[in-house]
């Protein structure tokens, strides 16, 4: 498995593979899935656009995550702002990037390319704070939300619902830039 930058005509030309990676992971339905390529493709133009893609040595697409520097008028933006009162606006959303989206085929959870992916996006993430949103699970079962920990990230909302979605999200933020990940001593 390799894990690899993308740009946005890379994304671009795995488009299928991306929107059927995410329809895997999420659970959604086919109609569904047909809107969120069209989302997709737009947000490939947002700026501060980074990608990853986790690759098979087949250069199959196990997963992929991307995001962008958020900003009035784009729609999760706005959504997850009328939520906040204005210090949490001030202190998430002045200076962001948004984890839009994370995802690894079921069969290749639990070995370490959601880490590695998240890693590498937060590496290159511009912005003081990132914000991701995820569906509500049990923490302690729920290999996002135990990634998420693991990385550091805080409620921000709890239960929210987006339009369009039956289903609560937790939205998560945390500080950047990442700290460097511990080295093991050096032995003389």
């Amino acid at each position: 498995m390799r894990l690899v930058r993308w740009t946005p005509d890379d994304l671009l030309r795995r488009l299928d593979d991306v929107v059927a990676v995410y329809g895997e992971a999420m659970g959604y339905r086919a109609d569904l899935l047909e809107a969120r390529r069209g989302y997709i493709a737009t947000h490939v133009r947002r700026p501060g656009f980074r990608a990853v893609a986790s690759l098979t040595s087949e250069g199959h697409l196990a997963g992929f995550g991307y995001g962008y520097v958020g900003g009035p008028g784009q729609w999760w933006h706005d959504q997850v702002w009328r939520a906040l009162d204005p210090a949490a606006r001030q202190r998430w959303l002045t200076d962001c990037f948004e984890v839009v989206e994370l995802h690894v085929r079921p069969p290749a959870q639990g070995h370490g390319l959601g880490a590695g992916q998240l890693r590498a996006l937060l590496t290159m993430a511009e912005g003081a704070t990132t914000l991701l949103s995820t569906p509500e699970a049990d923490e302690d079962t729920s290999r996002a939300w135990r990634l998420y920990r693991r990385f550091g990230f805080v409620d921000i909302l709890r239960d929210f619902r987006f339009p369009g979605d039956e289903r609560p999200f937790g939205v998560l933020g945390r500080e950047l830039p990442l700290p460097a990940p511990e080295q093991p001593p050096v032995r003389s």
